[in-house]
């Protein structure tokens, strides 16, 4: 691979690739060969990408890698959004031209990704961007999209429920607290001072994490929290279970607690996605863009998102 810091042709396509496993630092701008859509596939001229923590963490170290199936040399991103332009053999349903947003694992940061549309495999997927959602916002949707509706449809929200949501701030946890709002439910969302009017602005009730969690909690809410769902480890989950709501209503996405059912976006059931979109496109839903960066700015974004302090999500440029 022949790095854009040495040398770029007008004619190549450029892609962020690993050499070895690691930090940002690892990260770098390569002139790779275009990808061809083949039977069944399309390709897509990537305009915009979205940062999410599995990024990072699945190509941190080669154990981790091994069981996402990454291997050396890695691309890197998984959300894209972008413009079909490039069509294989057998596909119906997409044209050259379509608005696309959707996944393809550890490979998005890149002018052109090749994924199957119709072959209902998660972060290997294709979905026309509904008008009235820009291509930024489309680049957020897929894993935390997939991973916001699969954890709502373990605790099934509705208007009696109250339910405590840790992590709110982040970029799943801004899907999480709208979709619960929309359900009906009330909304208590853990998160640090400075999130606390952010945390308002999406429809929660802030309330902060640390120890003693339970307490306050109790406290906002006399009458009790129903259900409970832990974006960021196990503190929410520990804390909604000494305020007595049952395990089938408490469910996590970044730890292992026993006897509580963990989520992730591949268990989104299907349509979740344009779901989400066409909430997103008539005004119900907004995605709140922390960042966006140029392609070229690639270790500054991750850094940022790595920090796990951003409230909401960050976006790459291409």
């Amino acid at each position: 691979m022949q790095k854009l810091s040495d040398q770029l042709s007008t004619s190549g396509s450029r892609a962020v690739r690993l050499d070895s496993f690691g930090g940002p630092e690892v990260l770098e701008i390569c002139e790779v060969p275009a990808p061809q859509a083949g039977p069944g596939q399309v390709r897509v001229r990537v305009t915009a990408a979205g940062l999410n923590p599995m990024d990072w963490f699945m190509t941190a170290d080669a154990d981790t890698a091994v069981r996402f199936g990454l291997s050396l040399p890695a691309g890197f991103g998984t959300d894209y959004a972008g413009v079909v332009d490039q069509v294989g053999d057998g596909v119906t349903g997409f044209a050259p031209g379509d608005r696309v947003f959707g996944g393809a694992l550890s490979r998005a940061v890149a002018d052109f990704v090749v994924v199957d549309p119709t072959g209902g495999i998660a972060a290997n997927e294709a979905h026309h961007t509904p008008d009235g959602v820009d291509d930024r916002t489309a680049a957020t949707l897929t894993i935390a999209g997939r991973t916001a509706s699969a954890a709502l449809a373990v605790v099934e929200l509705g208007p009696d429920d109250t339910v405590l949501i840790g992590g709110a701030a982040g970029g799943v946890g801004v899907f999480v607290v709208q979709m619960a709002r929309i359900a009906g439910a009330r909304v208590i969302g853990t998160g640090s001072a400075t999130s606390a009017d952010f945390l308002r602005a999406l429809g929660a009730e802030p309330v902060a994490y640390g120890d003693g969690l339970a307490d306050r909690v109790r406290a906002l809410a006399p009458r009790g929290i129903t259900a409970a769902i832990d974006l960021h480890g196990m503190e929410t989950a520990h804390a909604a279970r000494a305020l007595g709501v049952p395990d089938t209503r408490i469910t996590t996405i970044a730890a292992q607690v026993d006897g509580i059912t963990p989520t992730n976006g591949a268990n989104a059931a299907p349509g979740a996605l344009e779901k989400l979109a066409r909430l997103i496109a008539t005004g119900r839903l907004r995605v709140p863009i922390a960042a966006s960066f140029p392609v070229e700015q690639i270790r500054a974004a991750v850094e940022l998102q790595a920090g796990r302090h951003v409230k909401g999500k960050v976006v790459i440029d291409l």
